[in-house]
């Protein structure tokens, strides 16, 4: 059954939980292309990638489970002694690589440095060297007397993580996104004041193809926030800014694109203006849906979906956790206000999933406009279970299953959600756990 009557019915189940034994916070969460394989980064610079298991035989009504694949350092903690500054190791994003081959791609970055992954399997080790024995020590050569012909034995499955690429120095200020491009040659990474294309194969330069850093900083009115490439159009790219606009730029009409083609901009309501209407209006997540046709951007109240063929205003906008508002200078005295959210599009792009605080996550379904609010927690799911909607009391008298906004906990957040490109299967990142869950089958 299709999303659309998922989302109003809450048939999503909870099938498994990760936690993560250390202290270190998820902070990035992807599927590659074909959904099998699941990616996190956390904080410690440290990559677990999971795998999808095939269905069990026995219970083919259950879908099978994700599973660890592999595990990995990507990214440690460094120092640039210039600038007297340390460079934290936390991945701030990965992205995937179509796959070409038996092996799986992935870039991963921290502030500064973008690395290539190769994850690849090796079932079979080479027996019968001619000069180095079983275990690895050189043979004296006077006492070989034949010529052996090495052979390919079977081992344990072994996945094993090796670096590629390494593309370094580019980037001045922190590095908030990574978009691999429809080409599947080259990707750009953008950071405050810059965007740069890079090609997959050349580590040593980059092409600046957006620079609004201003000759004086103190004219300084805006920042990057994210981008990302076009899904199908290798020359189209979008960012977005802290003013809350966004420029769709086409390398075709220039080499520095720092003239945007379309600018993407909804006009303020003077009437609701305030003291935090800049801050609330800064876009933290820019996305295409699969079809190329629309744009979904994340702000800190709401979700935007934008055609882009009209550029005055979105076609729709779903409100995130408009209840927040009356508590925007509580938010703002303990940073919360600042918080990036990303957002996500499912498979046939009809929905679409945010995050939210208390550990909840909103889905909305584009056919329907129905919505739903779900807890991603470990108290309340058991494997197998069936989630319940959550609701949020504004005031006045509370219903039994209803919770208080006064409630709410704001350091359990929902930053980082993954959606499967094909099947009803999403992934919430909750600080240090990591959630799947699926949509039930009768």
């Amino acid at each position: 059954a299709s999303i659309n009557c998922r989302v109003t019915s809450c048939l999503f189940s909870f099938i498994q939980d990760w936690v993560y034994v250390w202290s270190d916070i998820i902070s990035t969460v992807e599927f590659n292309y074909s959904g099998e394989l699941l990616a996190t980064g956390d904080k410690g610079g440290r990559v677990v990638i999971f795998q999808h298991e095939q269905e069990s035989k026995n219970r083919p009504h259950l879908r099978g489970e994700y599973n660890v694949y592999s595990t990995f350092q990507s990214h440690e903690p460094e120092f640039d002694y210039l600038k007297s500054l340390e460079i934290e190791e936390k991945i701030n994003k990965i992205r995937w690589l179509p796959q070409q081959n038996a092996a799986h791609f992935l870039l991963s970055t921290n502030d500064k440095t973008i690395k290539l992954w190769k994850i690849s399997e090796r079932d079979k080790r080479a027996e019968g060297y001619n000069l180095k024995d079983e275990d690895g020590r050189l043979r004296d050569p006077f006492r070989i007397t034949s010529l052996r012909v090495p052979v390919l034995m079977p081992m344990d499955l072994m996945v094993e993580a090796s670096p590629r690429r390494i593309f370094a120095n580019a980037h001045t200020y922190h590095i908030n996104s990574i978009s691999v491009n429809s080409d599947h040659e080259t990707y750009l990474s953008a950071d405050d004041l810059r965007i740069n294309l890079w090609h997959l194969e050349i580590t040593d330069r980059s092409f600046n193809i957006v620079d609004i850093k201003p000759a004086n900083m103190e004219e300084l009115t805006e920042v990057i926030t994210a981008a990302e490439c076009h899904p199908h159009q290798c020359n189209v790219f979008v960012y977005s800014s802290s003013k809350g606009t966004i420029r769709l730029c086409d390398m075709r009409a220039a080499a520095l694109c720092d003239r945007h083609s379309k600018f993407f901009e909804e006009p303020e309501d003077p009437s609701s203006r305030s003291f935090f209407s800049e801050i609330i209006s800064s876009i933290s997540d820019v996305k295409f849906s699969h079809s190329g046709r629309y744009m979904m951007t994340r702000d800190y109240l709401s979700v935007k979906v934008w055609d882009l063929n009209m550029e005055n205003r979105p076609v729709e906008t779903y409100q995130v956790h408009e209840y927040l508002r009356s508590k925007l200078c509580s938010l703002y005295e303990n940073d919360c206000i600042f918080d990036k959210f990303e957002c996500c599009w499912n498979g046939s792009d009809s929905a679409i999933m945010t995050g939210s605080y208390n550990n909840f996550f909103r889905m909305f379904d584009r056919n329907t406009r129905r919505d739903i609010t779900l807890e991603a927690s470990r108290e309340s799911s058991k494997p197998r279970a069936t989630l319940k909607p959550r609701k949020v009391s504004t005031g006045g008298k509370r219903k039994k299953d209803e919770i208080s906004v006064d409630s709410l906990d704001f350091n359990k957040k929902i930053l980082h959600t993954a959606w499967h490109p094909k099947d009803n299967v999403i992934a919430v990142a909750a600080t240090n756990n990591l959630y799947i869950f699926q949509d039930k089958i009768n």
